[in-house]
């Protein structure tokens, strides 16, 4: 669980393994800057071509080195670990962690407060997709419209998010992370202003699904910047704050638009998230560029531009795919990973059921706790907090998962990714509990305490579920973890922004207990994926033509 958000956001062409590799990286610094005739050895210190006959000799003896001119650039000497692998002297790499403008270099503090930007900008998105559910009222009243083409404002936003990274997700590997978070999120703020403003139904859902587009940034992206600065046993924590905010925003996003919504004008709810996004939009600013590919082009470039020598070269300049097939390849490889893998169609069902649950509740709390209970908005807004409780007490759960991860690996003696699946035999348990429990105590007779502890059991089961799948997607698809994690992402959308528009006709006609009670059966079928899995999944790859092989 404590790194399957960054994984989620690693991109098909990802090299940051390969670019991690210390040996052969070429530092600024010791490439002569003074002097255009210096000589600069790979990994060794600089040696100044001079006017002496002994300085002249030895660069003549040399075997590596061609004769030069006076003014002319001398090639790097390769040292002779590259002479043994035959490296390109020329390739520029890191030199290890110590390199400046190495992501994974970064102060510890620095590192925390760009973690904390970016977790931030995903938690304020997905805040946005449910503070919606809180202008229903108003918004009905004043354009005239129907109850289900309001919702259909929450159900256009989550498709955005699912719709987003298919493109946003290539666009990082040729641009990096900070554009496209500054530009998307300078749209998404652009977005919110029709919202705010809109005189019809139409501008507000049209608005809707624009923002959800380029807010999906966080969901596609943003995950990938803690995993370049941070790695091994540092990463955990980082990644945990970082899983909990797209989590949590949607279980805060009612909370706080219920007192808005019962104090002023639905517009408000949008005045209040432009500020905040727009005092997010400026922290983004601030934070620096973290794509190792990226860095290295810059590296790269300013190599050449002080050694006047333009054979050197970072990994992406020599990349041929552009970015027309990159966007065709993330778009395509996703639906064939659907068709061909049943593992991946399994456990995206599940996921996609999961979220469309959640996505349900929205209107079926305000079907229990306003009709039943006799909550108050801002009251109903509070009831979401059973299932924040919950998702807090699956992440915190993260540190037993990992130790049940290393007693599995020591007792096998290697790892494979069914041991990943281990939170989503528990998850899969306590999500149908959760949601018998909370149907059938929706009684006005039992407390409404009672439901609402139902639903935090089906919160921390929910993201047990999300972790497991989320981890065994990219370690048993490690080639096509980018696409993987995609389809599970256009998977949970569609049935996210499916789920609330059939919602209140089904809690209506059938009630809160046996409209949940089907919802319930549904989580009882799919429960058992993980345990299947946990257990013949190593066989079923065998027969893949994706997976990794056992």
């Amino acid at each position: 669980m404590n790194y399957f958000l960054a994984l989620e956001g690693r991109q098909t062409y990802d090299m940051a393994t390969d670019l991690a590799e210390p040996n052969y990286s070429v530092a600024a610094s010791e490439v002569g800057e003074s002097n255009p005739r210096d000589l600069t050895a790979m990994g060794g210190s600089a040696e100044t071509l001079n006017e002496k006959r002994d300085g002249v000799d030895a660069i003549a003896n040399d075997p590596d080195f061609k004769a030069v001119e006076e003014g002319d650039q001398v090639p790097i000497e390769k040292p002779k670990e590259q002479q043994a692998n035959g490296q390109d002297p020329f390739l520029v790499l890191w030199e290890g962690h110590g390199d400046p403008g190495c992501p994974k270099g970064m102060k510890k503090r620095t590192k925390w407060i760009i973690t904390l930007i970016v977790a931030a900008g995903a938690f304020n998105t997905t805040c946005a997709s449910s503070i919606y559910t809180s202008t229903y009222s108003q918004i009905e009243k004043e354009f005239g419209s129907s109850h289900e083409l309001a919702i259909a404002g929450l159900s256009l936003f989550v498709m955005g998010l699912g719709v987003g990274p298919m493109f946003l997700a290539p666009l990082s590997e040729f641009y990096g992370r900070r554009p496209i978070y500054i530009i998307s999120f300078a749209c998404y703020i652009l977005f919110l202003i029709p919202c705010a403003a809109a005189q019809n139904i139409t501008t507000l859902l049209v608005g809707r699904f624009l923002d959800g587009v380029a807010g999906s940034a966080f969901l596609s992206v943003a995950g990938g910047t803690v995993g370049d600065m941070f790695e091994g046993s540092d990463l955990g924590l980082p990644m945990m704050v970082y899983t909990a905010s797209p989590f949590i925003g949607p279980e805060v996003g009612p909370l706080i638009g219920g007192f808005i919504n019962e104090n002023t004008n639905w517009r408000w709810t949008w005045y209040v998230m432009i500020i905040w996004s727009f005092v997010q939009w400026i922290l983004l600013c601030l934070i620096p560029e973290t794509y190792n590919p990226i860095l290295l082009q810059r590296k790269a470039a300013k190599i050449r531009r002080e050694t006047g020598d333009d054979r050197y070269y970072a990994p992406y300049d020599k990349r041929t795919d552009g970015i027309l097939k990159t966007v065709l390849v993330s778009c395509q490889r996703p639906f064939q990973l659907l068709v061909f893998e049943p593992m991946v169609l399994a456990l995206c069902t599940f996921t996609a059921l999961l979220l469309g649950i959640l996505y349900m509740f929205f209107q079926a709390f305000g079907f229990i706790f306003r009709g039943t209970y006799g909550f108050t908005l801002s009251q109903l807004g509070l009831s979401f907090l059973g299932l924040f409780v919950g998702m807090l007490m699956g992440v915190m759960t993260d540190p037993i998962w990992r130790r049940t991860y290393a007693k599995l690996v020591a007792k096998r003696g290697e790892s494979i990714p069914e041991f990943r699946l281990t939170p989503g035999i528990l998850g899969g348990v306590l999500v149908p509990v959760g949601m018998f429990w909370f149907g059938w105590t929706t009684y006005k007779s039992v407390h409404w305490i009672v439901p609402i502890i139902g639903s935090t059991v089906f919160g921390m089961g929910t993201l047990l579920v999300y972790s497991a799948v989320f981890a065994f997607l990219v370690d048993c698809y490690p080639l096509y973890a980018a696409s993987a994690m995609a389809a599970n992402s256009f998977s949970r959308s569609c049935f996210a922004a499916g789920f609330p528009l059939f919602s209140t006709q089904m809690y209506q006609t059938l009630g809160a207990q046996y409209a949940t009670l089907i919802l319930a059966l549904l989580t009882v079928v799919m429960a058992p994926f993980p345990f299947l899995f946990f257990k013949y999944g190593e066989q079923l790859r065998k027969h893949s033509r994706y997976a990794k092989s056992p």
